[in-house]
């Protein structure tokens, strides 16, 4: 396996490796050792799969908030994504900044996004599987999100933002300068 720091401190692109023959391929997706070895000390309590049915379809910018924010191992099991991090952390030196990546069924690679930060992807294809590992538990009083399209975040979709296919929940986040922010830059 192999893993890339990316743009924003923190946030890691892993890239398993698929061993394939004539009967098809076999992954090691995920290993704690491996993965302890980037990202000390953290563990994971549940696993999570959407489908997405449409191009277009976009979830987020979600975050948990303390006292059970959420680190997040994403990835794509068919079809393909654009996956964004946003640094929300107060004080932060890439506070506001963002990564985007391509996540797909082919190139078979993840993106750790620890707390602190906002996720969101845009569905690239029809019936996008999306897998992602979580380190807290799902807790709704600490649910909370940004408007994918927030102006200030400069996100480049791949989708006209106005024909985003979104839930109820999502068309009504905050842009990040209006957020009640619970996270803070620790060093």
């Amino acid at each position: 396996m192999t893993v890339e720091e990316l743009a924003l401190p923190g946030v890691l692109l892993f890239t398993p490796k698929r061993f394939g023959d004539d009967r098809g391929f076999f992954s090691e997706t995920f290993s704690t050792r491996v993965f302890n070895e980037h990202v000390p000390g953290v563990t994971f309590v549940q696993d999570n799969h959407s489908l997405s049915r449409d191009v277009g379809v976009v979830r987020g910018l979600h975050f948990q908030a303390p006292p059970h924010a959420q680190g997040k191992l994403v990835r794509v099991s068919r079809g393909r994504v654009l996956d964004v991090a946003v640094d929300i952390r107060k004080g932060s030196p890439t506070y506001g900044q963002h990564v985007a990546v391509e996540l797909s069924a082919d190139n078979w690679q993840q993106l750790w996004i620890p707390a602190g930060f906002a996720h969101a992807f845009c569905t690239l294809e029809p019936g996008t599987e999306f897998l992602y590992k979580v380190t807290d538990f799902y807790a709704p009083d600490c649910d909370g999100g940004i408007a994918f399209d927030d102006p200030d975040l400069g996100i480049e979709w791949p989708i006209d933002p106005q024909k985003a296919i979104l839930s109820d929940k999502d068309g009504k986040l905050p842009r990040l300068k209006d957020l009640d922010n619970p996270f803070v830059f620790e060093g």
